[in-house]
């Protein structure tokens, strides 16, 4: 920046200017002046105000009043916090001492060295106006220069639909911004409509696509999708970390990926006990004991990705142990699911130390590190399990740091989080969901059409064995799994129709009441494509699956 007039000339206060050389201050455009009559008319000029974030704060008049000044000048938050305003020192006291006020209100000024500062208050969002008279010399008896302004520190609006991603060509990126924003998509910059409507395209498989929305006063938005489109059709098994470890289990799920009845392998990475089962270098799974090294989760993604399988690395949430009983052990109750009275909820079947508070910033930030390390080490997609509150009556449970939001928003918020958090990582999102949820989302705190527009799928558990009866109308769900998984499945389709979400049901392989053998797995296989789900995912504890059931996968 060019510095004005300093120091003091002929008793007068000069006030001091910050600008960039322009055709009203650059001295080849205009007759020499004396040292007096620059004087006065730095005196009647301008008022700098210098501030970080855009450039600096200029306003510059070459003569008496203030021109060249635009009502419409704004500064951002940063620059707003960092402003300053001086005045050149000169002879003081007497009537004519100059004085300052911002919209109305005095301002103080205090020495600052050769100047006079003018003590600004903090600039609230708004438009604000400053005034200083001081006193003047011949011709002018008095001076007045005012500077109209405005702050605003708030982000522009922007929102970026999912890409609908087509079989061949170009992806196509669409969304709206703040109507005074300048768009760029991945660097480039976009055109916007005078509603703020912009479009863009960018080459099929870009993994990230980043959308960054400016307005005029700097704030800036970003925001990542994916180019990727929906995930590809996946047929999966569950294994834990420590059934990995068995040859024989490991074998047997890997034979079926190679004979070409599975093209995808669920791995544990946290479990129900809260255990890591890899050697996780997550501080806090490190601090309270949870990283096992039961696997190699480098070596293991590979043995998946040689058999010609994806890996899903299964996160178990908030169902945790391991982090409750170390929270409340060191005084921390409030990551945990409390009681009215204060006491770890155990709701009669989970065990007193177990169920952690998705409202707690820290077990929150738990889940999503142990998410962002798992997509780093190479899973390809990352899938929540027990993403809810527990179940039973919301009146017995508390939920500190909850405030006004509902366990519906809060869970919804966790997974949007994730969502964003992976998006460097250029891996698939799913969430794990109880079968009621469908119709029943206070139940546990999932909220169907909420989390498939944050997600990249949805997968129910829709086991037969879990149906009352008479639900969907089905007499005994357990004995007709065609019925029950077809019914309850539709379901789920048409709550997330218009979103970007798959539904990837958890089947049942398992037996509880009624024997399961191949003819039951596969009526639910049946049941999900008639709802056009073709992907699934095999539930047994054991990891022992039945591969009689399954169909050669034709395109793999």
């Amino acid at each position: 920046m060019n510095g004005g007039t300093s120091g003091a000339r002929h008793g007068t206060k000069d006030i001091e200017m910050f600008t960039t050389r322009t055709p009203h201050s650059s001295p080849s455009l205009r007759p020499r002046r004396s040292a007096r009559r620059r004087a006065l008319m730095a005196t009647t000029g301008a008022v700098a105000l210098a501030g970080a974030g855009v450039g600096a704060w200029t306003f510059f008049a070459p003569g008496p009043g203030i021109q060249g000044v635009s009502d419409g000048a704004v500064l951002n938050g940063r620059a707003a916090a960092r402003v300053s305003a001086y005045l050149a020192a000169g002879a003081a006291g007497g009537e004519n001492e100059p004085r300052a006020t911002l919209d109305g209100a005095a301002v103080p000024l205090t020495a600052d060295g050769a100047r006079l500062k003018l003590v600004l208050p903090h600039l609230k969002e708004g438009r604000h106006t400053l005034v200083v008279d001081g006193a003047g010399s011949f011709p002018f008896a008095s001076s007045r220069q005012v500077v109209g302004f405005s702050v605003d520190a708030t982000a522009p609006e922007l929102n970026v639909a999912d890409p609908e991603v087509k079989k061949a060509g170009p992806v196509t990126i669409t969304g709206k911004a703040s109507t005074d924003a300048r768009v760029s998509v991945n660097g480039k910059s976009v055109p916007v409509d005078k509603t703020g409507a912009f479009k863009a395209t960018v080459p099929k498989g870009t993994p990230v696509v980043t959308v960054t929305a400016v307005d005029r006063a700097g704030n800036t938005t970003t925001k990542d999708v994916s180019a990727r489109g929906r995930r590809p059709m996946i047929r999966a098994a569950h294994i834990t970390a420590i059934g990995w470890g068995d040859d024989t289990l490991r074998g047997d799920i890997l034979a079926l990926v190679r004979s070409g009845k599975l093209n995808a392998v669920e791995l544990d990475v946290k479990d129900e006990d809260g255990e890591v089962g890899y050697a996780s270098q997550v501080p806090l799974a490190r601090r309270i004991g949870a990283a096992k090294g039961y696997y190699d989760a480098r070596k293991a993604i590979a043995e998946i990705h040689a058999a010609g399988a994806q890996a899903i690395g299964r996160i178990v949430a908030f169902r945790d142990p391991k982090l409750a009983s170390a929270a409340w052990k060191s005084g921390q109750q409030d990551q945990l699911v409390l009681t009215p009275d204060g006491e770890p909820y155990d709701g009669g079947h989970y065990g007193a130390l177990s169920f952690t508070n998705f409202a707690n910033p820290t077990v929150r930030k738990y889940n999503q590190d142990l998410a962002v390390e798992a997509a780093r080490l190479g899973f390809d997609d990352i899938l929540y399990d027990y993403v809810r509150r527990p179940d039973g009556p919301l009146a017995d449970m508390r939920f500190p740091g909850i405030g006004t939001t509902t366990p519906e928003q809060s869970i919804t918020s966790f997974v949007a989080d994730t969502r964003t958090a992976l998006r460097p990582q250029a891996k698939y999102l799913g969430v794990s969901v109880f079968g009621i949820a469908a119709t029943r989302p206070t139940e546990i705190a999932q909220d169907i059409g909420s989390l498939a527009k944050v997600t990249d799928y949805i997968a129910p558990m829709v086991y037969p064995s879990h149906w009352g009866p008479g639900e969907y109308g089905v007499a005994e769900p357990d004995t007709a799994p065609y019925a029950i998984v077809q019914r309850s499945l539709a379901d789920f389709a048409r709550q997330a129709k218009g979103t970007q979400a798959e539904i990837i049901p958890w089947l049942q392989d398992f037996s509880m009441g009624s024997t399961y053998g191949p003819t039951e797995v596969a009526e639910q296989i049946k049941a999900a494509a008639a709802n056009k789900m073709n992907s699934f995912i095999l539930w047994n504890a054991g990891a022992r699956y039945q591969g009689a059931a399954l169909q050669q996968i034709a395109a793999r």
